[in-house]
């Protein structure tokens, strides 16, 4: 028993290492040092969107047949392969290129974190949980993998304060450099070593569930014919501009709260030590109530959150108000990445179409990854300062009402299967 017990946390370890290691190099850096991104790249906000949507262009392309995949082979191989390739792309990023190389690179990202990984851990993720503990699973996944995020991230800040003063605005151009540069190498040396670990540490063996050949067809029709994983789709895509909203907290710091870059990224670091209460909480609270009803009640609290936020100003004694929802929707959001694949098990989706399942939520779900950056980057430049930011939170907080629908909808279609299975027994 004690063995099986340290097994089983040494599988979910694995996966917590490398679900976040995967996406540190294209997300980690422009969120948490987003104002010197812009500086040494000399991108404006729309350009960084643009790169952003060309990760998400093909990421979309290869959620689908990542999941096939998924479907049949084990995980091992998919991962280590995917963390060690876009380590690979790290080194590149280091030498600082335009934005046709950026473009390039990240397009190259989105291949390289989606297609032979996501559906691949997500998948591994379900069956770690089993019957009962899916919530507890997912919580687990995503607040472990915040608390890496977070623990990287400061490590990270270490390092980029350490090469330049603590008021960057006045340093010279080359030391901004190097600066960043040193943090890119930090977080491709992490990548490429979890992929190393993730070789050794995983189980090297087909899962029984896994797919034979001939399945894959209808696997895919079948995927394509059920209204909850669209639904759950539709779930997945308000959550994920939530997440994507994030990314804009170090410019919000530094334009409107006044903090310096370093300020900002040691902000936003230790911001990121919510997301691993907040997931297994929201994952505990899942597998007690239902993993639909704590994603509607995210779903409302993030909407009144950002409300309050396009609305509010830094001014005297709001100041704590203003940073109470600031760290109410960094609780918001995380929690919801905690449970929204555990609606999986509740809309009863088979286990043997989990990785064809996942690719479509993920097809669909992910798509703000192309167009959300662009969106916000413009609402941004267009109107410089404390007025762009607040057009940013109104376009947020609108969002989590469209995912309060896309949440009614899934539980009304669980109704209606629940019902229709009941009859099909009777008769």
């Amino acid at each position: 028993m004690v063995k099986s017990t340290h097994h089983r946390l040494l599988i979910i370890c694995s996966l917590i290492l490398a679900g976040e290691a995967i996406f540190s190099l294209p997300f980690h850096i422009t969120r948490f040092f987003r104002p010197t991104v812009l500086e040494v790249f000399g991108f404006s906000n729309a350009n960084l969107g643009d790169v952003f949507a060309v990760y998400g262009v093909t990421a979309m392309l290869a959620y689908f047949p990542g999941g096939a995949i998924a479907d049949r082979f084990a995980g091992r191989s998919l991962l280590a392969l995917s963390l060690i390739a876009t380590a690979a792309g790290g080194l590149y990023m280091a030498t600082v290129p335009g934005i046709i190389g950026m473009s390039i690179l990240f397009g190259y990202w989105g291949v390289t974190t989606i297609l032979l990984f996501w559906a691949a851990l997500i998948r591994s993720t379900r069956e770690w949980g089993g019957e009962l503990s899916q919530g507890r699973a997912f919580g687990l996944l995503d607040g472990g993998r915040g608390l890496l995020a977070a623990g990287l991230a400061s490590i990270a800040v270490v390092i980029f304060a350490a090469t330049v003063p603590n008021d960057i605005n006045f340093t010279d151009p080359i030391a901004r450099r190097a600066a960043l540069v040193s943090v890119i190498y930090f977080y491709c040396v992490i990548t490429f070593a979890v992929g190393i670990l993730i070789w050794f540490l995983l189980p090297d063996r087909p899962n029984k569930s896994l797919a034979a050949p001939g399945q894959y067809v209808s696997n895919i029709r079948g995927v394509l014919r059920d209204h909850i994983v669209w639904a759950q789709a539709a779930i997945v895509i308000v959550a994920y501009c939530a997440y994507k909203g994030l990314d804009n907290y170090a410019l919000y710091a530094v334009e409107v709260l006044g903090m310096s870059e370093v300020e900002a990224a040691q902000f936003t670091a230790t911001s990121a030590y919510i997301r691993p209460v907040a997931a297994v909480v929201a994952g505990i609270l899942a597998d007690r109530l239902s993993a639909s009803r704590i994603t509607g009640g995210l779903f409302i609290v993030l909407a009144a959150s950002f409300g309050y936020l396009a609305i509010a100003a830094p001014v005297g004694g709001a100041d704590g108000i203003l940073f109470a929802n600031i760290f109410i929707s960094f609780a918001g959001v995380y929690g919801l990445r905690g449970v929204y694949f555990a609606l999986l098990a509740e809309a009863k989706i088979a286990p043997s179409v989990t990785g064809t399942a996942v690719g479509l939520i993920s097809l669909v779900g992910y798509t703000p990854d192309i167009f959300f950056a662009s969106i916000g980057g413009r609402l941004l430049d267009n109107a410089p300062g404390l007025s762009g930011h607040q057009h940013y939170f109104i376009f947020l907080g609108s969002i989590m009402l469209l995912g309060l629908v896309a949440v009614a909808v899934l539980i009304r279609l669980g109704k209606r299967r629940d019902v229709s299975k009941v009859s099909r027994v009777r008769t």
